[in-house]
């Protein structure tokens, strides 16, 4: 029998980042018209034989500001994928239901330490230097849970948001002596 649990991870009090995500596409709108208003002005100025740099400045500006929200607006509507089979665990992070970026993947056996983040070890653990730590959670006031392991000589940990069936699960594929209260 197999064990797999697939979770999907959303920021809770998501309307904020809605109206922010609405506000943005149309700022980034007026910042590409404004753009092209400018660059259709500096081609009508150097055909007149009289160059002139405000167009061109504006143009850049405008232009790069909407290039810029263009490349950058999906991560207001960020999520963050966990699915476990079987003692591997793997990591995605989806950006406007559009694009998923597969993040990594481990086997929970080969973790050294894990637990929740207000637990009594994890302060230990983060005081170790150096250390690569992965943020994979949208929540701060969630129950966090923590991998610790060491992936090709370097330190590294997890943090994530797992719900408590996964936790459990999770538990089951674990180390002697890995989970820490």
């Amino acid at each position: 029998m197999d064990h797999f649990k697939e979770e999907i991870v959303v920021k809770r009090g998501r309307t904020i980042d809605d109206v922010a995500f609405i506000l943005v596409n149309v700022m980034m709108y007026i910042m590409a018209v404004v753009a092209f208003m400018m660059l259709s002005q500096l081609f009508s100025s150097i055909s007149m034989g009289a160059f002139s740099w405000p167009p061109l400045v504006l143009f850049l500006v405008c232009g790069g500001l909407a290039a810029l929200i263009y490349l950058r607006k999906d991560y207001l509507k960020m999520e963050y994928e966990y699915t476990f089979t079987n003692g591997d665990l793997d990591f995605a992070r989806v950006l406007n239901n559009s694009r998923r970026k597969n993040l990594g993947s481990m086997k929970v056996k080969n973790v050294e330490a894990m637990g929740f983040v207000d637990g009594k070890q994890f302060p230990r653990f983060m005081s170790m230097k150096p250390m690569t730590r992965s943020n994979w959670f949208l929540n701060r006031d969630s129950k966090l849970f923590y991998f610790y392991f060491n992936k090709d000589g370097n330190k590294r940990m997890i943090v994530c948001e797992p719900s408590d069936e996964m936790v459990t699960m999770i538990k089951q594929y674990a180390a002697r002596g890995a989970f820490q209260e």
